[in-house]
């Protein structure tokens, strides 16, 4: 049984949260570019969200890019390479996607943008791959998701503060944008913002460069071919082409109607789940040729981590619409952004409790921490939307679901396994409460699935990653292309609404289902851990 522990390196760990707060900030600039591109290049709806496309795709493209080049080396790039410099060459990379915008700014060409924003995310790939291994090298893996959390926590910080900031960077206000202000935004004032960005990603690849006290991790042991996994993630590459392209394409051409759009979706989504748990299958059997993927931890947290993401981001989209019927309120869309912002300060408020447990604190001063912390983040959140000239009065009870998520967190006692589990069933309890309520009972139950999913994220990164040893890295990148879902699940849910008789409210089933197979994955993997001398709780 695995009880050795390793202390933190907490210079290390301070250095390496900066990555984390750029993906967080630079990310919410993407709210205010799709309005100001849609009227700027006289674009539809769907054209302006090619933004969030790109940016979101350029994930699973650049986990992917990792992974082939890794395995037509025979040795794994990021763990050759080690963390340190891997992020170091990401934050260049992110930073040669900063000159790209500015480019493409000031040749005022849509395309030309979208290509900067796509380099940008392309390094963040690189990023994340490194930088959410290395948060769990630096100290006990089992406590890995603390640090992962405490990462998690400043890049919610960044996605709070960074609307404020970018606000008064592009139109010298700190208050509410107005669509007038948004479409009128000055291009002048874009290549400067992205000009200090780029500033920004060198300074802090020159900060870990010169960081003595920012340890290499360099893995150089050799790596098996894992050429079944290669055309696994090729099959589900052409897959995904093959569903999206006639949905997209319709937008321009009635070539399919909503049932066989949804017919697409639902298509893209078992490609993935289903190819996935074949691998998981298949790699029980013989597990040569599968790398990391022979490890069932992984092959299952490839899953959950998709599912996660996607329920994650289709909560909080589908939201607004929710919200302007009569029955949750019947907001108008400036009336709703408060609780938007809540949902996704959701995230913050339960990524801070996480980040106490970091500290080597005595048990009754990071119990009062552990109380405090999200508190002031819940604050924070009431704060920043009433300096943006918002009403928040109607959320303030709000510190109700706050203090559940606190008191469960506490309950959960540092056990990753068991915190996925407990939270992924109070996630199903909350969307179960709010399809069976309507009114403000509902709104409160659907908004907490922010403060549910915090924490998972870092916990099935943690699990799935435990027990991977050379393959860490490589099982890495795999994770990072499943932030894929969050481009399918949102998708699907929306489809399943516009349908004669369901509606949106309605809809909200599919995060009942998604947070159940995340619970039982926590269950089920604590016992394929413990089959590997590894007791995670």
């Amino acid at each position: 049984m695995t009880n050795t522990t390793t202390k933190t390196n907490y210079p290390a760990l301070y250095t390496l949260i900066i990555v984390f707060f750029f993906w967080g900030f630079v990310a919410a600039s993407n709210g205010v570019f799709i309005p100001f591109c849609k009227h700027h290049f006289s674009l539809d709806q769907f054209q302006s969200q090619l933004i969030d496309f790109a940016f979101y795709t350029a994930y699973y493209v650049g986990a992917l890019a990792l992974f082939i080049i890794s395995t037509l080396r025979k040795s794994d790039i990021v763990g050759s390479w080690g963390y340190k410099k891997s992020i170091i060459y990401g934050l260049l990379f992110s930073a040669i996607g900063a000159i790209a915008m500015i480019i493409g700014v000031k040749s005022d060409i849509y395309l030309g943008m979208l290509a900067g924003l796509f380099i940008v995310a392309l390094g963040y790939s690189l990023q994340q791959t490194a930088a959410n291994p290395f948060a769990i090298a630096l100290g006990d893996p089992k406590t890995g998701s603390d640090r992962i959390n405490l990462g998690g926590s400043i890049n919610s910080f960044g996605t709070t503060v960074g609307p404020i900031i970018l606000s008064f960077a592009l139109f010298g206000v700190v208050g509410e944008i107005t669509s007038d202000q948004i479409n009128n935004l000055n291009l002048n004032n874009v290549v400067l913002l992205y000009s200090i960005v780029g500033v920004l990603f060198i300074a802090a690849a020159a900060i870990f460069y010169f960081s003595k006290k920012v340890p290499d991790c360099i893995q150089k042991s050799e790596v098996e071919t894992s050429t079944k996994a290669l055309i696994l993630f090729l099959f589900i590459t052409a897959a995904l082409l093959v569903f999206f392209v006639p949905v997209f394409y319709s937008y321009k051409v009635d070539i399919l109607d909503d049932n066989g759009r949804m017919t697409c979706l639902i298509g893209a989504f078992l490609t993935v789940v289903i190819a996935l748990l074949f691998a998981h299958n298949k790699a029980k059997k013989n597990s040569q040729g599968w790398g990391a993927l022979q490890y069932p931890q992984l092959a299952l947290g490839l899953v959950a981590l998709f599912i996660y993401v996607g329920v994650e981001v289709s909560i909080g989209s589908n939201m607004g619409e929710l919200l302007s019927q009569d029955d949750f309120g019947g907001f108008s869309a400036s009336e709703i952004a408060p609780f938007i912002s809540m949902y996704w300060g959701g995230l913050m408020i339960g990524r801070w409790s996480g980040a106490v447990l970091v500290f080597d604190w005595k048990k009754p001063i990071k119990l009062l921490a552990l109380v405090l912390a999200p508190v002031c983040a819940f604050l924070l959140v009431i704060g920043a939307n009433t300096l943006a000239g918002h009403d928040m009065s109607i959320l303030y009870y709000f510190i109700i679901c706050v203090a559940i998520q606190t008191t469960a967190f506490i309950l959960c006692r540092e056990k990753p396994a068991l915190t996925l589990f407990v939270f992924g069933v109070l996630a199903m309890t909350a969307m179960i409460i709010g399809l069976c309520t309507s009114g403000m009972v509902a709104i409160y139950a659907f908004l907490s699935g922010g403060l549910f999913c915090s924490i998972m994220w870092s916990n099935i990164f943690t699990l799935a990653t435990l027990g991977l040893g050379k393959y860490t890295s490589q099982g890495s990148s795999f994770l990072v292309m499943m932030i894929l879902g969050g481009g399918i699940i949102p998708t699907i849910q929306g489809k399943l609404a516009d349908l004669e008789g369901i509606g949106i409210h309605n809809s909200y089933i599919i995060p009942i289902f998604c947070f159940g197979y995340i619970a039982f994955y926590a269950l089920y993997t604590k016992r394929i851990l413990r089959k590997q001398n590894i007791d995670i709780d």
